[in-house]
């Protein structure tokens, strides 16, 4: 087994008295790495309202324009459990400045992309770099800052990355009201390469590398399985109207059949702690059930901001500038509900939390699926709000209670699937989407749409949302309140835990070692 660095420690160690003043220079590391996550995931968040603009611009279908989308979460998805290795084998100072180098490109190679391909690779470069920011600032916020202050720390670095979904979507209605869609590149790069300049002046190593080994065959096993299963799905809509290369089930088998083999790789590897995911958090049904309904919760969640800025722009008639104020009270929601949602289950649990929500959720989907051109747009606002507000308070919820039941040496594997997991479904049901609206249009041409086909195709995928949605409901019965079996019998904190869970893999250490660490890491930043 490897010796545990600084990296590796996902979880506060219960038993360590600490201090709750901040050792000199921790806010300094904490906050250069609260921007640049803020930066990368503001980015994010840029391209579903720009998604119409790129379609005409392109002159590409709807299936083909939602990869702008797509292989950006599909790339988080592939990478997310990579990043585990990463924090593990170089220091964090090396890992933040090639993160944002790759982001960087990346945001150049998109803004002067002669073809939709080039859009689409810059857009992949992107997330290569994007990948490993959250479960950087998480694991060294739970690093470097002491016990005592841990909770109102994690507080912030969710929060802050947490205002992009509303600042992303309102600056790209503004920016695409007046200037081309390669200004949400443009725009992005100054402040890509200042971050990157700070963090090359102010960043200093905090962590020792371990001399672990990247498993290739893992890495292209989840590539394989992650990448033939979104891809097959975005052919669905395609395939309906004959125009798909292939048939959509083909790389639908290959998709499963790597992630079957990825699975059956990890079981040797997690024997000597060198696993990619260890399986063994799926023993627990404490775990497993809300990672299950999660799935379904994030698939809708992120997958309908694919398709939505078809629906408010060709349905509604809304331009780009109010498409993206649209989203603005949604996005605001999402953090203010987060944050409170993790308070109110450590008093009451999940099930209060969960079922209500569900229902107020699915509730929305109904009516957004009989949305029409007579549809106010204030009432599409208040329900667009109500949707994510129940969304939010479902997504800390799952968070928290499946956290709660790993022990703390599983946690950082715990958090890898479940981060892996909403990206995965994000890109899937965003092909699903797609797919649905494809085919409600009843149009072999789903570029062009008249008012009734653009209807009709929002009801379908909207209506296929609710469908899916009504997992969540059944599933909300069977989450519960599970007790940590850490060997100290000490309960995860909601909020705590809920951070973990979004910052994703940070390696599969035990968290035993992390109170004699502390010191020396805190001198470390200091110096």
């Amino acid at each position: 087994m490897t010796t545990p660095s600084v990296s590796d420690v996902a979880a506060p160690a219960p038993t360590t008295s600490s201090s709750d003043k901040l050792p000199p220079g921790v806010a300094l590391v904490i906050g250069v790495l609260i921007v640049s996550t803020f930066i990368v995931f503001l980015n994010e968040l840029l391209l579903p309202v720009a998604l119409p603009t790129l379609i005409e611009d392109f002159g590409v279908t709807p299936s083909t324009g939602q990869w702008v989308t797509t292989g950006f979460l599909l790339t988080l998805a592939v990478l997310i459990p990579a990043s585990s290795f990463v924090m593990r084998r170089f220091h964090l100072r090396t890992v933040f400045l090639v993160a944002m180098s790759l982001f960087i490109v990346g945001t150049t190679l998109a803004a002067i992309a002669p073809a939709f391909g080039f859009l689409v690779a810059g857009r992949v470069i992107q997330a290569s770099g994007t990948a490993v920011f959250l479960p950087l600032l998480m694991t060294t916020t739970m690093r470097l800052v002491p016990v005592g202050r841990r909770g109102r720390m994690m507080a912030i670095t969710t929060a802050v990355p947490a205002v992009a979904p509303a600042v992303g979507p309102a600056l790209s209605g503004v920016v695409l009201s007046v200037l081309s869609w390669r200004w949400l590149f443009i725009l992005m790069l100054p402040i890509a390469v200042a971050a990157l300049a700070l963090g090359a002046w102010k960043l200093r190593n905090t962590t020792t590398p371990e001399p672990v080994a990247l498993d290739v065959p893992s890495l292209l096993l989840s590539a394989l399985g992650f990448g033939g299963l979104v891809y097959g799905l975005s052919l669905l809509g395609e395939a309906s109207s004959g125009h798909a290369p292939i048939s959509p089930y083909l790389p639908i088998a290959v998709g499963l059949a790597g992630l079957a083999a990825f699975v059956l790789r990890q079981i040797p590897l997690q024997r000597r702690d060198n696993a990619f995911l260890d399986m063994r958090i799926f023993l627990r049904r404490s775990f497993t059930a809300p990672l299950l309904v999660m799935v379904f919760v994030a698939g809708n969640g992120i997958g309908l901001l694919v398709v939505l800025p078809l629906v408010l722009t060709n349905v509604t008639g809304l331009s780009t500038l109010q498409l993206g104020l649209f989203l603005i009270p949604g996005g605001a929601a999402i953090s203010i509900v987060a944050a409170a949602s993790g308070r109110v289950y450590d008093r009451l649990g999940p099930r209060p939390l969960m079922i209500p929500a569900a229902i107020v959720w699915l509730a929305v989907l109904w009516f957004l699926s009989r949305v029409d051109e007579s549809t106010s747009v204030v009432t599409l606002i208040v329900a667009w709000l109500l949707f994510t507000s129940a969304q939010a308070a479902m997504w800390a919820t799952l968070t928290t209670s499946a956290m709660g039941g790993l022990r703390p040496e599983l946690y950082p594997h715990g958090a890898s699937a479940f981060a892996a997991a909403q990206q995965l479904a994000g890109a899937a049901f965003g092909a699903v989407f797609i797919s649905a609206y494809t085919i409600g249009s009843g149009a072999r041409d789903a570029a062009v749409l008249d008012r009734a086909q653009a209807t009709s195709a929002a009801n379908a995928a909207l209506l296929t949302a609710f469908a899916i949605g009504l997992v969540v409901l059944v599933g909300a019965f069977f989450v519960g309140r599970a007790k940590s079996p850490a060997d100290d019998g000490t309960a995860v904190d909601g909020a705590v835990a809920a951070a973990v869970s979004a910052a994703a893999p940070v390696s599969g250490a035990a968290v035993a070692d992390e109170a004699s660490h502390d010191g020396a890491v805190c001198e470390a930043v200091a110096r």
